[in-house]
């Protein structure tokens, strides 16, 4: 008699009182350990329902199978066989397994980008929510005018959205804000003729002394890069706008950064303060110029998104009413804006030139617009009637910076090759600072507020001082770009002269100003 389980003679052999089987002990009390249950007939078993069976002791006999080599050698071949098909079993469960655990995995990658497209989604209607809930009260003290433009951009929305190719109507730039132009071109003029060097800023024996002071890591280490700032000077805040795609708004005199404006899809190209720095104005390369507004929480959130351009936005100028500014483009155009409800009030193309906007400043006195082209022009327009009045040729690639100085008659443009000097009451180019070999651009130049000091800047930084069309600009100091690149971006003069503010194709902002051992001489 065999084991049930074995097949085998049992050793100590036990029968079920439920099935009458024979079974090896030890054998089916592991079983019914793990089982619970009868190995052949699958009822319910327990141990008390095995009963030991008393048999002589005897001595198991040999299976004939082992009597001889040859049985032998059958039993170790039906062995090993069992036991490679018991192996290839195995194989096939853990590949099942692994296919299981794969599928899994993939379904749970699946949902987590499921998750986070929507909390984007949701953090994307919140901010819209916000916006919305801040613009109504606005919205309800706004005027007429305001109110009609907020419902023309509405209607321009939907028009765009049912054509995308089409291009929008732009309702003009109306009599009401060229009067509002013209006052305040009569203000500042008055007050030009009035001017006088503020006796606070810095000498030129100080200047000569700057070197860098600190630098502040503002933008991302993967996409270094800054290509814009701005200082909004009664709070001494700096705006910067860099190639990782980002704006960001830093405090100067605490050394902290108080927003990051994230939006843009690519390098943002130009940032300008507004508003007496309550808004920020940003081009990008993504077509787009955003306006952000300080919240109460200190961030910067976005208040308007334009798309008015169909190719990089390369320069924002704001006018010195500070509810206008211009945005310039590649496409060949530029885009006169109203601020507070961002309102595109004229689209202006130059009809005899293809050449795409690289650089745009307004004139001091707000009704001349200066534009730098990718084709090495600089072109005056009138902004009352968006007219081409003036060109300034010479320069050899893209004029990538343009800056008017504060007297109203000089105005500095920077291109690959130099940085040129014009007369705006001759019309003609009286300077050039040809600094750089072939090799080296010269990307930015920024007359001072006071109008006393020129800063141009490319492989390095040279600063210089402001003399008349016939006496000469004496070099005052040549600060080095400590950033390894040699490409110092842009550049801007801080109040009074007392410090420079420069960004380089790194992510840091230096700042260039009298050490403080030499401030308590002075």
């Amino acid at each position: 008699m065999n084991c049930s389980i074995a097949g085998e003679v049992p050793e100590e052999p036990v029968v079920s009182t439920k099935s009458g089987l024979l079974f090896e002990k030890r054998l089916i009390e592991r079983h019914i350990s793990d089982y619970g249950k009868c190995p052949v007939t699958g009822e319910p078993l327990t141990t008390d329902d095995i009963i030991p069976v008393k048999t002589g002791k005897i001595v198991k006999p040999r299976p004939v199978q082992a009597a001889s080599i040859p049985g032998m050698l059958g039993m170790f071949q039906i062995e090993w066989d069992g036991l490679m098909l018991s192996n290839f079993a195995l194989e096939q469960q853990l590949h099942t397994a692994r296919q299981e655990l794969s599928h899994a995995l993939y379904q749970h990658d699946a949902a987590c980008r499921v998750i986070a497209r929507l909390k984007k989604e949701r953090d994307e209607a919140r901010e819209l929510l916000a916006q919305a809930e801040r613009q109504v009260p606005m919205a309800a003290t706004t005027s007429a005018a305001n109110g009609a433009a907020l419902s023309y951009g509405k209607r321009a929305a939907e028009e765009e959205e049912m054509d995308p190719g089409s291009k929008k109507i732009c309702p003009g730039i109306s009599g009401d804000v060229i009067k509002e132009l013209q006052d305040c071109n009569a203000a500042l003029s008055q007050q030009r003729k009035r001017r006088q060097i503020p006796a606070t800023l810095a000498p030129v024996d100080a200047l000569k002394r700057y070197t860098q002071l600190n630098s502040y890591p503002l933008h991302k280490t993967n996409k270094p890069g800054i290509l814009s700032l701005d200082i909004h000077y009664p709070k001494d805040i700096i705006a910067t706008g860099g190639v990782d795609s980002t704006a960001v708004v830093f405090d100067l005199p605490s050394g902290q950064i108080v927003s990051t404006l994230s939006g843009h899809s690519k390098r943002v190209t130009s940032v300008r303060f507004a508003a007496e720095g309550e808004l920020v104005v940003t081009g990008s390369a993504d077509k787009t110029v955003r306006v952000w507004q300080n919240s109460e929480n200190g961030n910067y959130d976005c208040r308007h998104t334009l798309k008015d351009h169909s190719a990089e936005v390369q320069a924002v100028t704001v006018h010195a009413t500070n509810k206008y500014f211009v945005s310039a483009s590649l496409d060949g155009t530029w885009c006169f804006y109203d601020l507070a409800s961002g309102l595109c009030l004229a689209q202006v193309a130059d009809a005899s030139e293809s050449e795409g906007y690289t650089s745009a400043a307004f004139h001091p006195d707000g009704l001349i617009l200066g534009a730098g082209t990718s084709g090495a022009q600089v072109k005056i327009w009138d902004v009352k009637s968006q007219a081409n009045v003036a060109r300034f040729e010479g320069h050899v690639g893209a004029v990538t910076a343009i800056s008017f100085s504060e007297n109203g008659y000089f105005l500095a443009t920077a291109a690959h090759d130099s940085v040129k000097l014009w007369d705006l009451r001759k019309l003609r180019n009286f300077r050039t600072f040809s600094l750089y070999d072939e090799d080296t651009a010269t990307q930015t130049v920024e007359f001072d507020h006071s109008g006393n000091y020129l800063a141009l800047g490319g492989s390095d930084i040279r600063v210089y001082q402001v003399a008349s069309v016939k006496s000469d600009w004496n070099s005052i100091k040549i600060l080095p770009d400590l950033s390894g690149t040699g490409k110092a971006t842009c550049l801007k003069f801080g109040p009074d002269a007392k410090y420079i503010a420069v960004g380089s194709m790194d992510r840091n902002l230096r700042i260039f100003g009298l050490p403080e051992e030499d401030q308590s001489e002075s």
